[in-house]
């Protein structure tokens, strides 16, 4: 009953709220994390130090600062997504190259579109069945609390966008690939793990990684071209992503190829803006040895 009353009578309503409101909303949020909280400021450091060992804790902290900057910003657009506007949507996210996907469901073919907490991902969510000529299905991890993601998710699929958890996710795919109707298949790779010993195991970012392997595998079993798009901010409330290919014939690939060159991909997104990448998440939870 908290949860619904916590989503309506606060979340809902301000919501309705100009972005540039809730921007301000949570610009003092974060005076006070930085003040008083330091929102999981032990994992944050520690995933900065690990990742980059290269770099002195004047820049650590600096990153860390603008992490908690970006992070506030992009609560304000969470809270934004739940009554924002299919136009006033896309106004603000939009592909830059969407013939890359287009081509694929001309041809009859599903894609499966890899990327990870970097940025915002919600609006991505809300978006991916009006960005492409496909239908839209995000894959996700389940929340711990089920009122919540029941409310959530009705906001998250308002546009058409289908999203799916691990209990249906095989189902899904057998059904869209076995009566040949093309999805895009939003998988977001860079979470750790339930269970380490079904990942694909390699390092990423300096560090042994456990890494989710259901793209990879799910790509090979129907042969679904693999592409990794990657999310950048213009400016505060405007995001454009790029899409770039990384196999049309993933069967043809040997054992960890499309995960790797995910990886590489990926590290590079973050090396360039890394206050972008959820660094409060705890990406290594489970201790790795290659």
């Amino acid at each position: 009953m908290g949860t619904k009353l916590l989503f309506w009578l606060i979340f809902y309503p301000l919501s309705i709220l100009p972005l540039k409101i809730l921007y301000g909303i949570t610009y003092f949020v974060n005076l006070i994390n930085r003040a008083f909280i330091n929102y999981r400021k032990e994992v944050i450091d520690k995933n900065l130090s690990l990742s980059f060992p290269e770099k002195n804790q004047k820049e650590l902290r600096k990153i860390r600062t603008r992490f908690y900057k970006h992070l506030a910003e992009i609560a304000a657009e969470m809270i934004k997504m739940l009554t924002i506007s299919r136009k006033e949507l896309q106004k603000r996210y939009y592909c830059a190259n969407p013939e890359l996907v287009n081509h694929l469901f001309e041809q009859g073919k599903s894609v499966m579109l890899m990327s990870s907490h970097y940025n915002n991902w919600e609006w991505m969510v809300l978006n991916l069945d009006s960005l492409f000529k496909h239908h839209g299905v995000g894959v996700g991890k389940p929340n711990t609390n089920k009122i919540f993601e029941k409310l959530i998710n009705k906001a998250r699929t308002r546009y058409g966008t289908e999203v799916v958890f691990a209990d249906t996710v095989r189902n899904t795919f057998e059904y869209y690939e076995n009566n040949q109707k093309p999805a895009a298949y939003m998988m977001l790779s860079d979470q750790s793990p339930s269970n380490p010993d079904k990942s694909y195991q390699t390092t990423f970012l300096n560090q042994p990684s456990a890494i989710l392997f259901g793209s990879e595998y799910f790509a090979k079993k129907y042969n679904i071209p693999v592409l990794y798009y990657e999310v950048i901010k213009d400016k505060k409330g405007y995001y454009h992503i790029n899409i770039q290919t990384i196999t049309e014939t993933p069967q043809l690939t040997s054992h960890g190829e499309i995960t790797e060159k995910y990886i590489e991909y990926l590290e590079k997104t973050i090396k360039k803006q890394p206050e972008f990448w959820l660094w409060s998440h705890k990406r290594w939870k489970h201790k790795i040895t290659l």
